[in-house]
């Protein structure tokens, strides 16, 4: 897409960044590679690296982040917040300790962003496109996290917000996947609800 010259940083940044990249605590990394060789031996397929993918958003001269993280029990909104659903099964939703929040978070952090294969990719410079993006997080369904909302064999999670806001502004996120030949679990599922863009149960 064409950027628009008055506003030449306007742009919406996808980061792939390895799963469990540069924590001292190797649990995310391991639990990953368990469940991806699980999943591989299952569908008859080699092991891929997994990967997490995750947006900055640049308009009207601020950045947003957006993501889907664990609210951990908080009682009130973090940053941004625009959305929370359960985590695991609905009915343990009812508790804050098993929720996820949807965060459109200006000037949020994204952690182990150096991390990022070959860095973050530029994949709109559109102005409207841009501002579908962002606001894509207002229409998010909230599903339930790790559970396969959409009857489509993957799960619902992080990379399904990256994936949907993507989809949902008219990027084709479907050829934006990971690197490497690499698996992003939940990508997936976030194109096609955004595909129907109707609302789970």
């Amino acid at each position: 897409m064409t950027a628009d010259p008055q506003s030449p940083d306007v742009g919406v940044d996808l980061c792939w960044i390895p799963l469990g990249a540069g924590s001292i605590v190797p649990t995310v990394r391991w639990s990953g590679r368990l469940y991806e060789a699980i999943d591989a031996r299952r569908s008859g397929r080699k092991p891929r690296d997994l990967y997490h993918a995750a947006l900055q958003v640049f308009l009207d001269g601020e950045r947003f982040t957006l993501e889907m993280a664990p609210a951990w029990g908080r009682s009130h909104g973090g940053p941004g917040v625009v959305g929370t659903g359960p985590v695991g099964f609905r009915v343990l939703g009812r508790s804050r300790f098993f929720r996820y929040e949807v965060r459109r978070w200006r000037e949020g952090v994204i952690p182990d962003l150096e991390h990022a294969v070959n860095g973050p990719l530029r994949v709109s410079d559109d102005t409207a496109t841009t501002r579908g993006v962002l606001d894509s997080a207002l229409d998010f369904p909230t599903a339930t996290w790790g559970r396969d909302a959409f009857g489509t064999g993957d799960m619902w999670n992080s990379n399904s917000l990256v994936a949907w806001s993507l989809h949902s502004a008219g990027l084709d996120a479907q050829h934006l996947g990971p690197p490497n030949d690499g698996r992003a679990p939940g990508w997936s599922a976030g194109i096609v609800a955004a595909s129907r863009r109707r609302p789970t149960t």
